[in-house]
């Protein structure tokens, strides 16, 4: 009897841990280390905050990581409410770049444009300019430079972008 008995409370002891490691990893984990936050507790703690710059930092989007030929790159980036992030791409003149991003919800304005190397006048050329919740296309560089993504978030709320991407660059990140 007395073992039942031990063997009960093992198991509902066992069922109470899970569940607090559940909720430990829905509430708190996931947020601050894979800035993913389903129940919205995460960004009222602050813990995204940690996640927030470091998105780009743990999918090898900011310097000059080395990468394997025909591997993806993806970043999380947070577009605040009514301001505006540059996110680029280091790409030789006829490298061709392939991508694909993704609102979280909403349209927002997207600048697709290059800048060549060295050039201290501020000229750039725009590839695609416009208003949508999502874009999937490629780009072949007509020039050495700095060549990326300009999004305007013209919301009262802040936007996440999931950026994935592929080719033959050196990722400059956020600038």
């Amino acid at each position: 009897m007395e073992s039942n008995q031990e063997s009960r409370s093992l198991i509902k002891a066992s069922v109470i841990a899970f569940a607090i490691a559940i909720l430990a990893l829905v509430f708190f984990i996931l947020p601050a280390e894979y800035n993913l936050d389903p129940t919205g507790v995460g960004k009222q703690l602050g813990l995204t905050v940690f996640n927030e710059n470091q998105a780009a930092t743990n999918t090898g989007a900011q310097g000059s990581s080395e990468k394997a030929p025909g591997e993806q790159n993806s970043v999380v980036l947070t577009v605040p409410a009514g301001k505006g992030i540059e996110y680029k791409l280091s790409v030789q003149q006829f490298k061709k770049v392939n991508y694909e991003w993704l609102t979280d919800g909403g349209e927002i304005y997207v600048d697709l444009h290059g800048e060549p190397a060295g050039d201290t006048s501020g000229y750039f050329e725009s590839y695609a300019i416009a208003t949508l919740p999502e874009m999937k296309g490629s780009f072949t560089a007509p020039f050495d430079g700095s060549h990326g993504w300009y999004w305007k978030n013209t919301s009262s709320k802040d936007m996440k972008i999931q950026l994935l991407f592929d080719g033959d660059y050196i990722i400059e990140g956020l600038k």
